[in-house]
């Protein structure tokens, strides 16, 4: 019977650093996309599946969109109104710490030109002082587009975060389930570890490095005694950028893998043996595998 079951695909959309991530992790439950303080940290499509009453949120995770000026950056916004697109709803987050602006307002167009149902998400409200400014922003943003409903939340502190789920359990479609009520994510575990190691580089590394460099992962496997060994490769686009990333006789490495070991080991709920190398890469960006890895659109 799938007449009390609803199921649907919820698009999460905004500015780089709008707490995306941070609230598909609250969602869900666990963590299953990377989270640092700084922009454009997701790169490709996450898929988080989160239950509620009789219906399944399958929420997806995408790029930040922003003015993008090189290839692989537009592809990133691409993916991100694609999501849109193929949703069944939009959530529009919005950082309260920020002032909107021309991009915003542009953002919003495009997302209303969408068709789909909107809601407007204001989040990070538990560090703003001066409580009118929400009134402001929600008066502004209804003034542009026909959000159905506002959120004022921290994903962080997991503050208003009910309301969104008991508004999305009746808001998508009837239907069947599409993933295993069990089930958190779609992403395959060598893509996740590979993640959560990048995600040790951008809080470690200078700050523009973050960007010019990928993780993935070479080789994961079950050891007998159920933990697992994982093999990965930083990939840089220079010797400069290779000798940052190992640091002073390899400390920085170890630092990250550390790091990551923990990171990996807890979010797999299993002991985890982690081996990091550095390999210079000219020109990774451009190579139409790393598109295709990441659900991009190499044009």
């Amino acid at each position: 019977m799938t007449e009390n079951t609803r199921c649907g695909f919820i698009a999460l959309i905004g500015a780089p650093n709008a707490g995306k991530s941070t609230l598909l992790n609250t969602l869900v439950g666990s963590k299953i996309a990377i989270v640092t303080p700084k922009a454009q940290t997701t790169r490709s499509r996450i898929t988080g599946v989160c239950m509620h009453n009789n219906a399944q949120l399958i929420l997806v995770d995408v790029p930040g969109v922003f003015n993008a000026k090189q290839k692989f950056e537009k592809a990133m916004v691409e993916r991100a109104w694609g999501s849109a697109g193929e949703s069944d709803v939009v959530l529009f987050m919005f950082d309260v710490k920020r002032a909107p602006d021309a991009e915003t307002e542009q953002m919003v167009d495009q997302v209303k030109n969408s068709g789909k149902p909107l809601y407007l998400v204001l989040n990070k409200i538990d560090i703003l002082e001066d409580k009118k400014k929400l009134l402001e922003l929600g008066a502004w943003f209804k003034e542009r587009a026909p959000f159905k409903d506002i959120f004022m939340i921290s994903a962080l502190k997991k503050d208003g975060i009910i309301d969104i789920l008991e508004t999305m359990a009746k808001e998508l479609p009837e239907g069947p389930w599409l993933f295993p009520e069990d089930e958190l994510t779609d992403i395959p575990v060598r893509f996740l570890a590979a993640e959560l190691t990048r995600e040790q580089c951008f809080l470690r590394l200078r700050e523009e490095l973050p960007y010019t460099l990928s993780v993935e992962t070479e080789e994961y496997k079950e050891r007998d005694d159920g933990s697992v060994e994982i093999r990965q490769i930083i990939v840089v686009q220079n010797e400069r950028q290779k000798m940052i990333v190992l640091g002073k006789g390899g400390a920085q490495l170890k630092e990250i893998g550390t790091a990551a070991r923990s990171q990996i080991s807890y979010a797999l709920e299993q002991k985890c043996h982690l081996f990091l190398f550095v390999k210079v890469r000219e020109n990774w960006k451009d190579n139409p595998e790393v598109y295709r890895m990441l659900g991009l659109n190499h044009g």
